[in-house]
């Protein structure tokens, strides 16, 4: 069962839960669990200086630049070769009520958006961005830190254009940024980072970055460190995120129980369904961040939106596993099993007012 709990660490928020205890400002809620508190030659494109004649057939084949789908893209490399920029309309399905776009839906064009960058560069189109050797060792990439920083949602028909590109991570992983702007104006709307680790696909255990594999990335990096965040060692995008105390002021777990005693909501069971799986065969982390906010008061929702959102990815969810949720406006979270109580996922939230529209 997977438990998702929360708690509100700003003091303002005292004010939205009348029954939490006044002598602790920090709002807790239980669900998974879910736990919230309070290399380029002259006269050649990127893609030619960076393979040899023989390959570049195979290559465009790879990334689609010959198939319909690669035409009726809105996305392609920067002319360096060593970014990717593309464009997505704003659905109406993608937004909630207010008619802008849900975090979940800005994940899942980031996601979108570091796959098609990797397929432009001739890498994998059979999974998330698996490069010749990665395919050859069974491994895959999967994420360990997630850091979006929202300032603006774009609303239903809006255009956004994000931009993306890829750098080392110490020995163990790599780094992914990305940029979103607003194309009617060119407004910067919002920035993420992120940091991936590779596993074994069938022991599913991680495995160190072998340098053949940090080869095959490094010729389609930045040379000097490029940050979505400029001032990164500044804001919360690197800082440790705190385990959540037990038991959470807000639990979640599962669906809502009629009983509801002293501001705590009780629940039952939440399971992974199996169109929360993706093609590495466990749930996807925008799943795990709509469990995760499931945690947060609905007060503060109809008042407020998700500012900044930090995840630690610390171990994955299979189907038959169920979770609980435990959940300034600032919120500390965690998403654990609720069988054995091993962690999935530990994170932050940071929301504001919600402006006039």
């Amino acid at each position: 069962m997977l438990k998702v709990s929360c708690n509100a660490t700003d003091k303002k928020l005292q004010s939205f839960s009348s029954h939490s205890h006044q002598s602790n400002p920090v709002h807790r809620i239980n669900v998974f669990s879910i736990s919230c508190s309070h290399i380029r030659k002259p006269g050649l494109s990127p893609l030619r200086a960076a393979v040899s004649a023989d390959q570049e057939s195979v290559i465009r084949a790879e990334q689609g630049l010959d198939t319909l789908a690669g035409r009726l893209r809105l996305g392609s490399l920067t002319e360096d070769g060593l970014s990717y920029k593309e464009k997505f309309i704003v659905r109406s399905h993608e937004v909630q009520s207010n008619k802008t776009a849900t975090v979940q839906t800005i994940a899942n064009l980031l996601q979108e958006v570091g796959c098609n960058q990797f397929q432009s560069v001739g890498f994998s189109t059979d999974g998330f961005a698996t490069t010749p050797t990665m395919r050859k060792l069974n491994l895959i990439w999967v994420t360990s830190r997630m850091h979006i920083g929202i300032y603006k949602y774009p609303a239903w028909g809006d255009v956004v254009e994000i931009e993306t590109w890829c750098q080392s991570e110490g020995r163990i992983g790599t780094r992914h940024d990305w940029i979103l702007k607003d194309v009617a104006n060119g407004e910067v709307t919002g920035r993420t980072t992120s940091k991936w680790v590779m596993m074994n696909q069938d022991t599913r255990r991680l495995q160190k970055v072998s340098d053949d594999i940090r080869d095959e990335h490094l010729i389609f990096c930045p040379k000097e460190p490029r940050l979505a965040f400029p001032e990164e060692e500044n804001n919360r995008s690197l800082k440790k995120i705190l385990k959540l105390d037990d038991p959470a002021q807000y639990s979640i777990i599962g669906l809502k129980d009629p009983t509801f005693q002293k501001g705590l909501y009780n629940h039952v069971s939440l399971r992974p369904r199996r169109a929360d799986l993706d093609m590495n065969h466990h749930v996807n982390n925008v799943t795990c961040i709509g469990w995760l906010l499931e945690s947060i008061p609905q007060e503060i929702v109809d008042t407020h939106e998700l500012q900044v959102i930090t995840l630690d990815y610390r171990r994955e969810c299979q189907q038959r596993r169920c979770t609980q949720s435990h959940n300034d406006s600032q919120f500390l979270h965690l998403l654990r099993l609720s069988g054995d109580g091993q962690e999935i996922n530990r994170g932050t939230t940071l929301w504001r007012k919600k402006p006039s529209r």
